[in-house]
């Protein structure tokens, strides 16, 4: 469960998020949805870690990650968090396998058993004929699949995605929320996602939406 208390956050006179509370509870898909600008990403970073709050906590599973050093956020995120953005970001030198990978060789992980990790979730979303690939020979669904599965080969309990779906054509949009909720079936894995996508929003388990900075759950 992710229990985020009374966050605010500020980038110079600017403050972006005004006593943000929420929590989401294991293996569901949840939406946090509001205007460009609300602050929807900003919220997105600090439940990922990869950024801090002015004042506030982010509770995962008791865990109070706005109090660990950098040094041990940094593997807690490694471990705990999966991150899915609007760009795939997959590094254009290497195979998709290779991409998939990243996660667990930085996490330690031996090549052969990263592997092993990587081609079952490349399967899971379709991609078992396209391990060899580069992203340039990939589609854009298809990149952002392989995204998802990168996000997914440390078995994180979370995967944060920042609209995830903004890029692509209707068809790939509808697959890959499919694969978001197959995906939570299959490993029960939480899934977080912002986006401005109604169709995907109406299908989640839980909504917030944010305007202005403040948060609060809405009626599915």
């Amino acid at each position: 469960m992710i229990q985020v208390t009374d966050i605010h956050k500020s980038y110079g006179s600017l403050h972006v998020l005004r006593g943000v509370s929420l929590v989401i509870p294991d293996h569901q898909v949840a939406a946090i949805v509001g205007p460009s600008g609300a602050g929807k990403s900003t919220l997105l970073h600090i439940i990922g870690t990869l950024d801090r709050p002015d004042s506030g906590q982010v509770i995962y599973d008791g865990v109070d990650v706005s109090m660990l050093s950098d040094r041990r956020i940094s593997r807690f995120r490694n471990k705990h968090i999966g991150f899915v953005f609007q760009a795939h970001q997959l590094l254009p030198e290497f195979t998709l396998l290779e991409n998939v990978m990243m996660p667990a060789l930085i996490a330690g992980m031996t090549p052969s058993r990263a592997a092993e990790m990587a081609m079952p979730l490349l399967r899971e979303v379709g991609l078992g004929d396209r391990l060899g690939h580069k992203p340039t020979e990939l589609s854009g669904g298809e990149a952002q699949r392989g995204a998802v599965a990168r996000a997914l080969v440390n078995s994180p309990s979370v995967v944060l995605a920042d609209e995830p779906s903004g890029s692509l054509d209707s068809r790939n949009r509808r697959d890959l929320h499919d694969i978001f909720f197959r995906l939570r079936d299959l490993h029960g894995t939480t899934f977080v996602t912002v986006t401005h996508d109604e169709s995907l929003a109406s299908r989640c388990d839980s909504i917030f939406r944010i305007t202005d900075g403040e948060i609060s759950p809405c009626a599915i």
